[in-house]
């Protein structure tokens, strides 16, 4: 994970507060609702550039930052975003 995608999803996880964004951060436990998953998605492909397909779009894509972060990584082919 990367500056650019922590500084994306930080505004999304208000319970957060100023803990740091691990692999293991439950989104959803951090704050982030259903309505808000398409807002994030929509920053992150604006923001990185990257394109999700749609079978990327499931819920276990959005459990982690981590899981998050590996679908967008695999749209570039396995390379960092």
């Amino acid at each position: 994970m990367d500056e650019r995608y922590t500084d994306i999803l930080r505004p999304f996880l208000p319970y957060l507060a100023d803990r740091p964004i691990t692999e293991d951060t439950p989104l959803r436990e951090s704050g982030l609702t259903s309505m808000q998953s398409i807002e994030l998605l929509l920053a992150l492909e604006d923001g990185l550039d990257v394109e999700l397909p749609d079978e990327a779009l499931v819920e276990e894509t959005f459990s982690t930052a981590g899981s998050l972060w590996s679908a967008l990584a695999a749209v570039r082919g396995g390379a960092d975003v």
